[in-house]
């Protein structure tokens, strides 16, 4: 879980970006950033560090749902940075079925691709939030 250096540096980061969304960003940007705070919990939850071979079905559902939540938000939000976040997360559930087509792919080259497009869609987060909180403070709403 939080186990090492790189993992809680890695939770500091998440929890920053969600928790700038929510104080600066509007409510794409909140939805994006609490579903996605959802998903990085849960899978705190359901992953399986034991398993070392194979799909982790539990992580591979939240990531699909991740997807959709996603898509939906660049269905209705059409803000620019849920499209690349929708991208990254695309990317992470390719990885996943990559696995699942038995590929043999090694898995820490699977991971690692998630790892990436997970800071991917902080990143999106992170500066669809700050464009967000710009165009209201150039309009004078803040």
């Amino acid at each position: 879980m939080l186990d090492t250096l790189s993992s809680q540096v890695g939770a500091v980061v998440t929890v920053s970006v969600v928790a700038f969304a929510f104080l600066k960003g509007d409510e794409p940007e909140r939805i994006g950033a609490g579903a996605y705070g959802l998903g990085w919990f849960a899978s705190l939850l359901v992953q399986n560090d034991s398993q070392l071979y194979g799909v982790q079905w539990g992580m591979f559902a939240l990531d699909i749902l991740m997807l959709g939540v996603l898509a939906a938000l660049v269905w209705r939000a059409r803000r620019a940075w849920s499209v690349w976040a929708a991208a990254a997360q695309l990317l992470v559930v390719t990885s996943h079925v990559m696995a699942l087509t038995d590929v043999r792919p090694p898995l820490a080259s699977v991971y690692l691709a998630i790892n990436l497009a997970a800071y991917g869609i902080l990143t999106s987060i992170a500066i669809g939030t700050f464009w967000a909180w710009q165009e209201r403070r150039a309009g004078g709403i803040e």
